[in-house]
């Protein structure tokens, strides 16, 4: 066998390697099938791409209380700064988002090019935003605002054509039979092994009908939990509550922090059998994929997930494009958040952010959207994703001698920018062992450029 032929094989065992499976772990009794599981992973696999929003009653204190300003996330005030219950419960009746409009913000969204959204249905405190039957410590029945926000949110989606999903906290400071007994350190059992005797009947009597409300009413496609930590939820809840949703809505994607097999911020699980479809890397970005795990890098622009006034600690535009690159180069999905204010407005310094990732996206999204994993080494010009027959080079350092050097082992047949739609060949020299393409003098894209590499077949 020829030489050529032997790198393209090898090329091909690449890039098939680095497909991303559905985890073996994600079903807990057999009755799921990995089929089902690779159908309902599909369009999500696809997306590459999606909004988080942490909203809620924290978006009030914006960050302060009683004139101090608060050194940590903002969702979490009540937990830092020790907030009495009763206090704590009076912003319920100041939450009156007059500004919220959930066309415009599924329209942001959409024009960034994100593909779906995960919004805080329940944050840990225990806040709702939608109108539960199970109690009335939501936006219906606590606050002046009295609009179903999930509800009008679903229907913005639905016009738009983007998928829906929630966030839902497993622990709860509000609930007496959560985390509510130790006001105000409502967060006491996450760092010991105090736990609440009746957690248990919050699970079946609360925690479980709130999330067949949400499967029953709404179009979830998602279920993105948090706080599963606490030493009162246990494994065997974990995975009596990841067949409870199963068994209502086999198609539902949900995320490995249903169980407690979660390494910290990394996001993946330990070794072991956890309920789960896929790993949640938190503000950071794995070195590498992990084969045969679907995994989704969650990020806020600045440095808090809800609002904070005071926190400019702002990404640059550029770097979010590269990040979004990067994670989608090691087969992975990104959740960039956006903390909206307490008038239901997003923050000006995320829209610019966001228009600016929409503007490239215009321009690269074929690179982004389908593609997988590289299957070449990381090239210290940029990135590689892949779909099909094409790689796709993301040249973040324009080569300054005209010259891009691609791997070695490619077999490539043709190459072109991504932004020139008459496809205009670019010289390829494959001499003394090197590959090497030639481009411009200048880049076609300030932040990053995309060359597509059409290999043969």
């Amino acid at each position: 066998m020829k030489l050529n032929n032997l790198l393209l094989m090898a090329v091909l065992l690449a890039v098939f390697a680095c497909q991303p499976r559905q985890r073996t772990n994600s079903s807990t009794d057999g009755k799921e099938t990995a089929e089902a599981d690779a159908d309902k992973m599909e369009w999500w696999r696809d997306a590459r791409f999606g909004m988080f929003i942490h909203w809620g009653l924290y978006a009030i204190p914006a960050g302060e209380y009683n004139g101090k300003k608060s050194e940590r996330i903002g969702e979490w005030i009540m937990n830092h700064e020790q907030i009495p219950l009763k206090e704590y419960e009076k912003y319920a009746a100041q939450f009156n988002p007059e500004k919220f409009d959930a066309d415009e913000w599924v329209s942001i969204l959409k024009d960034a090019g994100m593909k779906y959204i995960v919004i805080t249905s329940k944050h840990h405190d225990g806040f709702c935003l939608w109108d539960s039957k199970v109690t009335e410590y939501d936006i219906m029945d606590a606050s002046p605002f009295k609009r179903d926000i999930l509800a009008e949110l679903a229907e913005a989606c639905k016009k738009h054509g983007i998928h829906f999903g929630l966030y839902h906290s497993i622990m709860d400071w509000h609930h007496p039979q959560a985390q509510a007994i130790w006001e105000p350190n409502y967060n006491r059992g996450r760092n010991d092994t105090v736990t609440n005797p009746e957690f248990p009947l919050y699970f079946q009597n609360y925690l479980k009908p709130q999330l067949e409300e949400l499967i029953d009413n709404y179009p979830t496609e998602i279920l993105w939990f948090d706080g599963e930590w606490i030493p009162a939820y246990t494994t065997e809840m974990a995975k009596e509550l990841y067949r409870f949703i199963i068994d209502k809505n086999p198609q539902m994607i949900i995320n490995n922090r249903i169980d407690k097999g979660r390494q910290g911020m990394s996001g993946f699980d330990a070794e072991g059998e956890f309920a789960g479809d896929f790993g949640t890397p938190e503000q950071e970005i794995p070195d590498t994929g992990v084969e045969g795990v679907d995994w989704e890098s969650c990020m806020t622009m600045n440095d808090t997930w809800g609002y904070k006034y005071f926190d400019d600690n702002w990404k640059s535009e550029e770097r979010l494009i590269h990040n979004l690159i990067d994670i989608v180069s090691k087969g992975g999905n990104f959740l960039l958040n956006v903390g909206p204010k307490a008038d239901g407005s997003f923050p000006q310094a995320s829209i610019d952010r966001l228009k600016a990732m929409g503007d490239w996206m215009d321009k690269y999204s074929e690179s982004i959207y389908g593609t997988t994993s590289s299957p070449f080494v990381r090239p210290d010009w940029g990135r590689y994703t892949q779909k099909d027959n094409r790689i796709y080079a993301h040249v973040f350092e324009w080569p300054k001698d005209k010259k891009l050097v691609i791997d070695a082992s490619a077999k490539i047949a043709k190459a072109w920018l991504l932004n020139d739609d008459s496809k205009k060949p670019l010289e390829i020299d494959k001499s003394g062992g090197n590959l090497t393409v030639a481009v411009p003098a200048n880049a076609p894209d300030e932040v990053a450029s995309v060359i597509v590499l059409e290999v043969e077949d």
